[in-house]
């Protein structure tokens, strides 16, 4: 494995996998409890947070988890505000929390990050210190699904009878937000703010196209995000095009064709069904 962290390629393509798994985990429950505007509130919310802690010369995964959870503090009261909808609270946020990264940006005349990076990731640039982040964080999540993926399927799904049998949904339900938010600031490095939805959406709805149970939607799910990180960052280095955007479009694909599959499959079912 050291050999293959002193190769640019090779810490990229570590980076990748561990992402491509993370993401799959954690989108999971994205899906199951339709989470994918939020989320992609939480990806946007985070960019500011990023771009002042580059600026700062601070952690940029401090800066952006920081920036996500105040953003999600802001989302709730705004929903919770008469006459707003929480969907518009949060189209509000997503754009306001993205502006002020670029108003941040523009400060800067001597601002030597490019921007790029942040908004759709460098993974060819990741370090060792982003691989142990993601490492760490992979860990944890892991744990966290391990241990509490069903209760906080049942808490989105059923929140009154989860509180009968005994569980606390609301710190369930934050829980699961500060996950979101801290696989969103790890992803920055690989695939940055604007493409990060689509790593933690993707294959997880692909993987819910073959199957409803909770566990092997799971596993395929990470085996499917592994997959088209792999496979994106291999297309990027053969078509010499940008390693986000090719693994972004490499998920995005895998999607459509399970999406694809799912409605031949239940064709052909149906076709079967009413033959004589």
């Amino acid at each position: 494995m050291s050999w293959l962290l002193q190769d640019t390629f090779g810490r990229a393509l570590v980076e990748a996998v561990a992402v491509g798994i993370l993401t799959g985990l954690v989108g999971v429950h994205v899906v199951l409890r339709r989470l994918s505007f939020f989320t992609m509130t939480m990806a946007h919310a985070t960019f500011p947070g990023v771009v002042a802690a580059s600026i700062l010369g601070i952690n940029i995964y401090l800066g952006g988890v920081v920036t996500g959870l105040l953003m999600a503090a802001a989302v709730a009261a705004l929903a919770r505000t008469r006459g707003q909808e929480a969907t518009a609270a949060t189209g509000v946020i997503l754009s306001a929390g993205f502006a002020l990264g670029v108003a941040l940006v523009a400060t800067q005349n001597g601002f030597s990050r490019d921007l790029s990076a942040f908004l759709v990731g460098s993974i060819l640039t990741v370090t060792t210190h982003d691989l142990a982040v993601t490492a760490v964080l992979l860990a944890v999540t892991a744990a966290a699904v391990a241990l509490g993926g069903r209760h906080l399927l049942y808490a989105g799904f059923d929140p009154a009878g989860a509180r009968a049998a005994g569980h606390h949904v609301r710190l369930l339900d934050l829980a699961l937000l500060l996950l979101i938010d801290l696989v969103v600031v790890a992803i920055v490095p690989a695939v940055g703010t604007i493409l990060a939805l689509a790593l933690i959406v993707a294959p997880a709805a692909a993987a819910r196209a073959w199957t409803d149970r909770l566990t092997p939607m799971t596993m395929l799910a990470t085996i499917l995000g592994a997959g088209s990180a792999v496979v994106g960052l291999w297309f990027s280095r053969i078509w010499d095009v940008s390693a986000g955007g090719s693994i972004t479009l490499t998920a995005t694909a895998v999607l459509l064709v399970s999406l694809a599959a799912n409605r031949l499959r239940d064709g052909l079912r149906t076709i079967s069904l009413t033959a004589p």
